[in-house]
């Protein structure tokens, strides 16, 4: 079966995290995508992103790796006239741009929508920003994560404010630009004509507060930190020490599976007090609920308790590192392998009869890993202008 990209030329113009991940996304449902770095500054930025154990003798870090894979990279600087002009070769056989720049960038480099919509009216040009097209100023994950109410939220009570280990703004504007771009996809479908779509880290976060933003604007309940525990559920996100010291949480969404976490864990009586009876009042009296509740797991290994509560279909999970995740071999089949090595994950998970993912997927690029195989085989230019874009 045909994957369903295969199709589609995607020229990708972002680095880091958001961008990329939309580039990977259409490069695993087999599309072409030609990662555009400039050689200037060693091309993407995450490639020098790594950790102390990591390798200093190639420029495929792992955090680069994250969004990279099945990927050809080319390196134009695209304020050098014989490279910009390459560049446009490129946007006319070109279906798709992902960009990422602060407003008035784009433009000034010629790379702007307008610009590549009259060198090719069918593109579809996707932009991620940190604020909006109107506020030049840079976005960062960490920054929109503070300044949209995650890190005030994030952390024991009385703690300080943390931010989430994963660069999640990015990860969820890449989602939206994706969905964004599909849409813009459907639309040419019916009339042949690009579009511009755009998406900001910051309408991105706020939009992602989902019940936090609405427990304000509706309820008037400005959310604070934490830890674990949900606001509006108990015991829910509740966090427990078995007597082998493994912990487990539990996600108690309605008052049926309280009775029967209560059940598993011997403790009958607790469901019919007024104080645990209903939601409202576990939610009234979380504390003390949580106390009852430890001491309870207390006389429990965590296997066995596990299996009782899987038993009695009670959401509940063990406690893992991402080691132990990937240990376990649960994950496999996200995978991306390469000569019996694991260089990356798979972005898009989703199952249908009419979806194949690529059964392979190649690794992440070196910088200009590809351009022979760009330049020439798809440009058709000659191996002279070739060296000459290599080397200027």
């Amino acid at each position: 079966m045909n994957q369903i990209f295969e199709d589609i030329r995607v020229l990708e113009l972002a680095n880091v995290l958001a961008g990329p991940s939309v580039g990977q996304f259409f490069a695993e449902l087999g599309a072409e995508v030609i990662k555009i770095e400039n050689p200037g500054t060693g091309g993407d930025v995450t490639r020098t992103w790594k950790l102390s154990s990591e390798s200093s003798e190639t420029d495929v870090s792992a955090y680069f790796s994250a969004v990279n894979s099945g990927k050809k990279s080319i390196a134009l600087n695209l304020k050098n006239k014989d490279h910009y002009e390459t560049f446009m070769d490129l946007v006319k056989i070109s279906d798709i741009i992902i960009a990422s720049y602060k407003p008035g960038d784009a433009e000034k480099l010629g790379l702007d929508a307008k610009t590549l919509h009259e060198i090719n009216p069918s593109l579809i040009y996707g932009l991620i920003t940190g604020y909006g097209e109107d506020i030049p100023k840079v976005g960062y994950d960490a920054i929109l994560q503070a300044e949209s109410g995650f890190m005030w939220m994030n952390g024991e009570p009385g703690g300080k404010s943390l931010k989430m280990p994963v660069a999640l703004i990015d990860i969820l504007a890449a989602h939206q630009l994706k969905e964004a771009v599909l849409l813009a996809i459907i639309q040419r479908l019916k009339n042949g004509k690009g579009a511009k779509v755009a998406v900001s880290l910051f309408d991105t976060a706020i939009s992602s507060l989902a019940n936090q933003a609405t427990n304000f604007l509706v309820a008037g309940k400005n959310p604070q930190k934490m830890g674990a525990e949900h606001p509006n559920i108990a015991p829910y996100g509740s966090v427990f020490e078995c007597n082998d010291k493994k912990q487990i949480v539990i996600a108690v969404g309605t008052d049926k599976q309280f009775q029967s976490l209560c059940k598993t864990l011997n403790i009958n009586d607790l469901p019919i007090q007024s104080d645990f009876s209903t939601n409202s009042a576990r939610v009234k009296n979380r504390d003390r609920l949580n106390h009852l509740l430890q001491k309870a797991f207390d006389q429990f290994e965590s296997n066995e308790i596990l299996s009782r509560l899987e038993q009695y279909k009670i959401p509940a999970g063990k406690l893992q590192s991402v080691e132990d995740v990937f240990n376990s071999g649960t994950a496999n089949h996200l995978l991306i392998q390469s000569e019996l090595k694991t260089v990356g994950l798979r972005n898009f998970v989703a199952k249908s009869d009419f979806l194949k993912n690529s059964s392979h997927i190649s690794p992440p690029p070196f910088l200009n890993q590809h351009a022979n195989l760009v330049f020439g085989k798809l440009l058709g230019y000659s191996e002279r202008r070739i060296q000459d874009l290599t080397f200027e």
